[in-house]
């Protein structure tokens, strides 16, 4: 493998072979994305909230006729984000059936692309072909954007119009009709998760082209680009004002935009430093490497890529920290500055392993010493431990907590390869070797392989009851359009798109006066509700696990 990268990355001697290397990298990147993004995607179930309401309205779009310019869920109105990922996925519906598949292959999809694009970025900022590889190795094999990248949900899709907008704006600097792609991609993240997501992103290129490359500005093609993009996000919002007036206004510009900045959303809060907290819990192994990443930007300043890391890092993660609506996809968008980031910091680290540490020294006055940085191997071996003894849990052989669980040979194979790849990386980490950069990041891919064949990719489906079996209860016992009341403690999107009816939460002397007053009540409750609630006249219809459909007689 080594050889392979020393190959590909090496110098080439005319601009011909330069581009074909750089498109059979793309190639490669493009290819081994869609493998891991697509594995086993429609194995589990669509989750709870995003998936269930994505799915909804893109299974309503597809029915309906006038759907596609005002969307519904329920057959009522969704303000809540523009269409654009909902269409989509709702043309998928149409051309490959309802299913998980067909619900996530889009976002899916576009996630994969971004793969490649990251790397077209690294080759446009940086002289060396190598940080390029490295960003994008980084950017692959991060489980944030893998995992929510697979998902039903809009923030994917984020990801590739982003990073297609900003390498168009990195290649505008060479020819100015590039500039036209920057401004529809900010179109596009406008027709995906609203103005206020793309003002914020376009933000960051604004203050990148003033920091570097100000006579841009300046360009009637960046203007117009952002001129066309910006024509039929101004359509929509305007159909939409046309036709439901100030409700959509204080649906989705206020309560799911700039409510967010001041007010917690649905008891989803936490301190400013949430997000920080979030990329060193869930950005293993990479944030090891990331503040080294930080620094060697800052101490590169003067040069494009650093600049734009700096903007990109430091612009995010401010303006979504001083939100006081705190949710973890809201950081996705700033892990292609992460891989950024970290892919310059470890193609140094390559370059200065390959050549004794005092010639290199020689080199230049300002000599950054990226191999002192690098994390202590023992951080490797507690990591190769903790997947040891997970592995040890999983299998039921040890007990944790005085519990035992039931053998899971996924996730035992998943934590092995965890404890090979980090005890081999901490090992050759510890000779000096850099070939530990090779170890740790195929075994990172290998293992987040292992994961998402697995159901435990979409893991928050174990804390609830099993949806899907519910669901064919409460579609086969009701009538087409019917209401279904629950005792449940929490609405769940997933129910009523697998239901295809709409299960509504109620408590219990709500659900006393529903059924004294209405002719044909429906409830699907937990048998202990059912035997507390001492319902009169009251026929069971069907039962699945704990649960049980119930009518008037």
């Amino acid at each position: 493998m080594s050889e392979i990268f020393r190959f590909l990355s090496r110098k080439p001697k005319t601009r011909f072979n330069d581009s074909l290397t750089d498109k059979l990298w793309m190639l490669a990147f493009l290819l081994a994305a869609v493998l891991i993004f697509a594995l086993n995607l429609g194995g589990v179930a669509l989750r709870d909230w995003d998936e269930g309401i994505a799915a909804q309205v893109s299974r309503e779009i597809w029915r309906g006729n006038l759907n596609w310019l005002y969307p519904t869920i329920g057959s009522m109105p969704y303000l809540n984000k523009p269409p654009l990922v909902h269409w989509l996925i709702g043309l998928c519906f149409r051309v490959g059936g309802v299913s998980e598949l067909t619900a996530r292959l889009v976002p899916a999809m576009l996630t994969a692309s971004s793969v490649p694009l990251l790397y077209a970025i690294g080759r446009e900022l940086f002289p060396r072909r190598s940080i390029a590889i490295f960003s994008a190795l980084v950017y692959l094999t991060l489980l944030p954007v893998l995992r929510h990248g697979r998902l039903a949900m809009l923030d994917g899709a984020v990801l590739c119009f982003l990073l297609a907008s900003m390498w168009c704006l990195l290649r505008s600097r060479r020819d100015l009709r590039y500039a036209l792609g920057a401004g529809i991609g900010f179109g596009l993240i406008c027709l995906t998760k609203g103005v206020m997501l793309g003002l914020l992103l376009c933000a960051i290129g604004f203050v990148f082209l003033v920091w570097d490359t100000p006579r841009l500005l300046t360009s009637g093609y960046l203007w117009g680009g952002l001129a066309i993009g910006t024509l039929p996000v101004a359509a929509w919002y305007f159909a939409q004002w046309l036709h439901y007036g100030q409700d959509f206004i204080n649906a989705n510009l206020f309560n799911q935009s700039f409510r967010r900045i001041w007010e917690p959303v649905g008891n989803h809060k936490g301190p400013p430093w949430y997000y920080l907290l979030e990329i060193l819990e869930s950005a293993w192994p990479w944030q090891l490497f990331w503040l080294q990443g930080l620094r060697l930007s800052w101490e590169n300043r003067n040069f494009p890529g650093a600049k734009l890391v700096l903007v990109w890092t430091g612009v995010y993660l401010l303006a979504i920290s001083v939100m006081n609506t705190k949710l973890p996809w809201y950081v996705l968008p700033v892990y292609p500055a992460f891989a950024l980031a970290v892919g310059s910091y470890l193609a140094e680290v390559w370059e200065q392993m390959s050549v004794p540490e005092e010639s290199a020294k020689d080199e230049t006055e300002e000599y950054f010493n990226a191999i002192s940085l690098l994390p202590h191997p023992a951080i490797l071996v507690v990591i190769a431990v903790v997947g040891v003894v997970g592995c040890a849990y999983f299998s039921g052989w040890i007990r944790l907590g005085g519990q035992i669980v039931s053998p899971q040979g996924d996730l035992q194979l998943m934590l092995m390869f965890v404890a090979l790849t980090m005890a081999q990386a901490a090992v050759l980490l510890h000779r000096k070797d850099r070939q530990f950069l090779l170890v740790l990041i195929w075994g990172t891919y290998v293992t987040l392989l292992v994961f998402v064949a697995s159901d435990n990719w979409v893991w928050e489906l174990a804390e609830d009851y099993p949806v899907k079996p519910i669901a064919e209860i409460v579609r086969q016992g009701t009538p087409a359009g019917q209401q279904v009341f629950t005792s449940h403690k929490l609405p769940r999107p997933s129910l009523n798109f697998y239901s295809e009816r709409q299960v509504i939460v109620a408590d219990s002397p709500t659900l006393q006066q529903k059924w004294q007053t209405l002719p044909q009540p429906y409830f699907l409750l937990e048998k202990p509700v059912l035997k507390h609630l001492d319902l009169k006249n009251a026929e069971v219809v069907k039962t699945a696990d704990d649960w049980i459909l119930v009518t008037k007689k």
